[in-house]
């Protein structure tokens, strides 16, 4: 029979369970052909030689049958063409495509986690032959199942964290490593919504590149993991997991009060992603310690109900451990999900943190942590936070039944650059509790209108309302400064009157920091100021103060104060050091049986309890003069997990107006050394 020129449309997609081959089978005249190539050679020369030795039976062409010839075969492990199973009506056509098949040369096999494997098509031939287009199709094969876990490949960690959308650990000494290399002039970035996540901060600052001077050329497993390497690190195709362990060892003394100072924390933390746009991270605290006399009766003044002797700071509740000490557990975590780079969703038990200071006035890391569900949302000049919390009061007078009473607080925060150089921000809060039922106010997730047009809706009495504004303003690429104002109650004719409403509740902060000061690499200076009036952030209706497990949510000494503080930061590879001035004026209560007036320091008191409307001034009350020095530096041990080999020196002086059995004149000198998995800010200046 005369040769028939015939069309053959070769069509392949490899599938395997999901998971592509990494290679198509190769003949050896693709053997110099890229790898993306090679599904059109393996068609194009299997196309020929079909072209070439494929004969139609003579009895098919003398009874003129029109009809498919279907043909399953592989390629197996040892690259031999085998056909499965041939379907046609005549045996002459099965025998015939056998026989083309054997024709066939032995090639390379396909390949899948980098190991030899066979892969299935489908081959379907119409007669007659002039009208035929030929479909190759991949089948999924019959894999043999058994081999299954043998194929799960690991692969090497490539530090998947820096492009992830994890959070970078919001510790001042981390931050600020990358600082002044994000607040370059021209940068369309936004700088006050913390904690960063790694993928708004790579794009300034390398983190893999800045790193490498790190590494410690050290040999043998346990070397490497104490110097430079995560504990256990898991990755394969589309994820990565890593797990470490952690401490917080500290053995110090305050010397005033013959106090022998400790804290034993063990930790475990896991972070990991699945895909480039979802990532996780967990932390679970074992936590025994005894600290310094003032750290010790605060902790214990802002203890709750139900007995447990105290509250941590920035911690949580502790129970008591042996007759001295404390024991207080803690867990925090968030999963982290991109489903574009504008748009990023977070829900999580952690903290938050709004400004470009070392304090804020309208959401700082202070308190304990809280349940959270946080959006950013970043476009043109503009990136647009929304964050729901859960809270606690935890306060013997507002507990119900035996429950912490439960309020919820949702913020708004708005960020735009209208210059290269400078950077507005409003700020808008509201807090509402769980009265008459409602639970959670779903007026409040609409996550555009203005708070205080809802909170008249609810029921102004229903909650508490701030408003805020940020800017920052960058003179050079070393020099900006930055400031807050909030108004926790907005009424003009008491806050420009002149008279010392005690409705006049504001607050701001001024403040400027220097990169590279002097010319020397890695000094930071930085000054800043703040002052708040009192009764801010405090409300009529007690709970619905701006507080968290008895602690504040915005500034640490809570209101009716002003304060100066200067700070000095220094690092060079794996060593850093920080010098900490702080200077106060503060208001507390008298608390004594002449005088239970409330003066508007502590916001966890009523503004029914205050003195008088008019007539109130800053530090008003118990006045204190307040000063805090402290002095810190050591040595990265392993910059991966932030391990740190460190030593601190806090000299704090406290001069109330009078002395009572809250507040009264000491001296604090508190030494302490230690060994700290640093992944958070831990405030003792207050």
């Amino acid at each position: 029979m005369k040769p028939i020129v015939i069309s053959l449309l070769l069509v392949f997609q490899l599938t395997l369970f999901a998971q592509e081959l990494e290679k198509y089978p190769v003949f050896s005249e693709c053997s110099e052909v890229e790898i993306t190539n090679l599904p059109n050679c393996f068609n194009n020369t299997l196309q020929n030689s079909i072209l070439k030795n494929f004969k139609v039976p003579e009895i098919v062409n003398q009874e003129n049958y029109k009809g498919n010839v279907q043909v399953l075969f592989e390629v197996d492990k040892e690259g031999v063409f085998k056909v499965v199973y041939v379907d046609a009506i005549y045996d002459e056509l099965k025998e015939e495509t056998k026989r083309v098949f054997n024709l066939l040369p032995k090639i390379q096999p396909a390949t899948f986690n980098s190991k030899p494997h066979y892969a299935q098509f489908t081959l379907t031939i119409k007669i007659p032959l002039s009208q035929n287009t030929v479909l190759i199709e991949e089948t999924k094969p019959n894999i043999d199942l058994t081999s299954e876990y043998d194929a799960i490949v690991k692969e090497p960690y490539k530090n998947q964290e820096f492009e992830s959308v994890l959070n970078i650990p919001l510790s001042f000494e981390q931050y600020n490593r990358f600082d002044e290399a994000i607040n370059k002039i021209g940068f369309n970035n936004h700088t006050s919504q913390k904690p960063y996540l790694y993928t708004e901060v790579n794009k300034y600052y390398n983190f893999s590149e800045k790193r490498a001077p790190l590494h410690k050329d050290v040999t043998g497993w346990l070397g490497r993991k104490f110097w430079n390497e995560h504990m256990v690190a898991f990755t394969g195709k589309d994820y990565w997991i890593t797990l470490d362990p952690g401490v917080d060892l500290q053995i110090g003394k305050d010397f005033d009060e013959d106090i022998n100072t400790y804290n034993n924390t063990r930790l475990v933390y896991v972070q990991g992603g699945l895909g480039k746009k979802f990532n996780f991270f967990a932390v679970v605290y074992e936590s025994q310690g005894r600290f310094a006399g003032y750290f010790n009766r605060y902790a214990e003044s802002i203890k709750p109900d139900g007995g447990n002797p105290a509250i941590i700071p920035a911690m949580g509740i502790a129970k008591e451990f042996k007759t001295d000490s404390y024991d207080y557990p803690r867990a925090t975590g968030y999963v982290s999900y991109s489903p574009s780079k504008k748009v990023n969703f977070q829900l999580g038990h952690g903290k938050n943190f709004i400004g470009d200071g070392y304090r804020s006035l309208l959401m700082s890391d202070n308190s304990s942590a809280y349940p959270y569900l946080r959006v950013n949302t970043t476009f043109w000049k503009i990136k647009y936070t929304n964050t729901w919390m859960s809270l606690r009061d935890v306060r013997p007078e507002v507990t119900d039944g035996g429950s912490f009473r439960t309020k919820f607080i949702a913020n708004h925060y708005l960020s735009y650059n209208v210059t290269k150089r400078l950077n507005i921000g409003l700020f808008e809060s509201v807090i509402w509790e769980n009265d008459n039922n409602r639970g959670f106010d779903f007026n409040y997730l609409n996550p555009i209108i203005f708070f205080r047009a809802i909170e008249f809706s609810t029921g102004s009495r229903g909650g508490n309302a701030l408003i805020g504004i940020t800017s920052k303003y960058k003179f050079t690429d070393r020099i900006n400064a930055y400031g807050q104002l909030l108004i926790d109650e907005f009424s003009s004719s008491d806050i420009f009157g002149g008279k010392g409403s005690y409705k006049n509740k504001i607050g701001y902060q001024l403040g400027a920091k220097y990169y590279r000061a002097f010319g020397v690499e890695g000094l930071t200076l930085q000054m800043e100021y703040n002052r708040v009036r009192p009764y801010t952030y405090s409300h009529n209706s007690v709970v619905l103060n701006y507080g968290h497990n008895n602690q504040p949510l915005a500034h640490t000494l809570g209101a009716n104060f002003s304060e100066f503080i200067a700070i000095a930061r220094y690092n060079k590879n794996r060593i850093f050091s920080d010098l900490k001035i702080i200077v106060a004026k503060r208001g507390f209560d008298f608390n004594t049986e002449e005088d239970t007036f409330a003066y508007g320091g502590n916001i966890y008191t009523s503004e029914y309890d205050r003195p008088f409307d008019n007539g109130n001034e800053l530090a008003q009350g118990n006045t204190a003069d307040f000063l805090h020095l402290e002095l810190n530096a050591g040595y990265i041990l392993n910059p991966t997990t932030n391990l740190k080999i460190y030593g601190s020196l806090i000299y704090r002086n406290l001069n109330p107006q009078t002395n009572t059995q809250t507040f009264f004149k000491e001296n604090t000198t508190w030494l302490n050394l230690g060994v700290r998995t640093d992944l958070f800010n831990w405030y003792k200046d207050f």
